[in-house]
């Protein structure tokens, strides 16, 4: 696949406009939603909801378009789809204004990840066309629960069927649920849980279920106090005999034995986790450039700054830090669009998934406690945001697959390895 730096101009034009929101709006609210953890940014909405809306329409276009020529990649003369590059745009800007806030806008998020990664298009169009239209609206996705994070085949959220009403019955706890809250509460919000017709089967028994706002027997029981990206909403909810329709389920219900090919089970899970993880890179990176050029600044108006043709040997210790930062932060967003030109050229992106979020996860998380470090007493200081980036970036090496288990998954990929081979 050939390489194109220059930036389409539709998603340039949406940049520009993004990252005025993300100084003009975001930025001058940053401490205040931080410190005022569980109070919902509701004003912002307003600014933020049409950047969304008008990806989430792209995305659902470009999805039901890819399904109706069968994920072919065409004759290569049509225009090529900008949708997921343009989101990594739009998200890195949010992300540069502030983290947390951006975690807050209304959109369709990792529910829209797993339907438009293992969903019918019927379902497709059924759940994510209220997402590009109408008021605001919120997705989620539950998958971690107290016994099972990065071991997803320790999942024992279950599902039955009731053959009386032909309904799924769901009983199972799910925790650190980003927008979990928002989706049940607001009109016309969704969560995909992903719960197990039948634990003996591991992995291979998993199945995603859409669960809509109003479903009884849904309960939220716990809002998290975190670290960082303390303006988002995570919750833990309790499903107790929650009862959901029998079309709700994503893809086919048939279980087949472990190794058996299956979308819809695991390898939907992780489709849906290539499709999300390039956009958890790229808010992570909108945290570093931002930590990243507060600290250039900073530095400059003290007379230090990188003489870029200068021998590396004449340079001090700031400025190749600097440059080291730079370098990183440059390597990680280059990998991050190469990932989103894949989704959007309808081409397998696992591997470059997992690549751009290890990248980030762990760059961004050097990068922000050295600008920390090299601004000292400021840096450590609440008086600016240096501090608070540093805890907002942490997050993004944890969550959509620790930066342990994506190294796994890109050492897997490259040398051949299968999940029994290398642990």
């Amino acid at each position: 696949m050939p390489i194109d730096f220059e930036v389409p101009e539709d998603v340039k034009n949406q940049g520009n406009l993004t990252q005025m929101v993300a100084e003009q709006v975001m930025r001058k609210s940053s401490r205040y939603y931080d410190e005022h953890e569980h109070e919902r940014p509701m004003e912002y909405i307003n600014f933020i909801w049409p950047f969304m809306k008008t990806m989430e329409a792209a995305n659902l276009k470009h999805s039901l378009k890819r399904a109706d020529k069968g994920n072919g990649n065409g004759n290569g003369h049509k225009k090529a789809s900008t949708a997921q590059v343009g989101m990594i745009h739009l998200i890195e800007s949010l992300s540069w204004g502030d983290a947390g806030i951006y975690l807050s806008t209304p959109s369709s998020a990792l529910a829209g990840a797993a339907i438009q990664a293992v969903g019918t298009p019927d379902q497709k169009e059924r759940f994510l066309d209220r997402f590009t239209h109408g008021e605001p609206k919120w997705g989620a996705m539950a998958m971690t629960e107290p016994n099972a994070g990065s071991d997803t085949s320790a999942i024992r959220t279950r599902a039955k069927l009731d053959p009386e009403t032909n309904e799924w019955v769901l009983n199972g706890e799910k925790i650190f649920v980003t927008n979990g809250k928002l989706a049940l509460e607001e009109s016309d919000g969704l969560i995909v849980v992903w719960a197990t017709l039948d634990p003996s089967l591991g992995r291979a028994g998993m199945r995603p279920f859409v669960v809509e706002a109003g479903a009884p027997g849904v309960t939220v029981t716990k809002q998290e106090h975190k670290l960082g990206i303390r303006a988002s909403d995570t919750v833990s909810i309790v499903f107790e005999d929650a009862r959901i329709p029998y079309d709700n389920i994503l893809g086919s219900p048939e279980l087949k034995k472990p190794g058996a090919k299956t979308e819809k089970g695991f390898k939907g899970a992780m489709r849906t986790f290539d499709s999300s993880r390039p956009f958890v890179a790229a808010s992570a990176l909108g945290v570093g450039r931002a930590a990243l050029e507060f600290t250039r600044q900073k530095l400059a108006e003290e007379g230090i700054t990188v003489p870029e043709a200068a021998p590396y040997h004449k340079l001090s210790a700031i400025q190749r830090d600097l440059i080291q930062m730079e370098a990183d932060l440059k390597a990680a967003w280059l990998l991050t669009v190469r990932a989103g030109a894949l989704m959007d050229a309808g081409k397998p992106n696992s591997l470059e998934a997992s690549m751009c979020k290890v990248k980030a996860g762990k760059s961004v998380t050097t990068i922000t406690q050295k600008c920390v470090e090299l601004l000292g007493p400021l840096g450590y200081s609440r008086e600016f945001l240096v501090e608070k980036w540093m805890r907002d970036a942490k997050i993004n090496d944890i969550f959509e697959g620790t930066g342990q288990i994506n190294t796994l998954i890109v050492a897997r990929r490259i040398l051949g390895y299968s999940r029994r081979e290398l642990k």
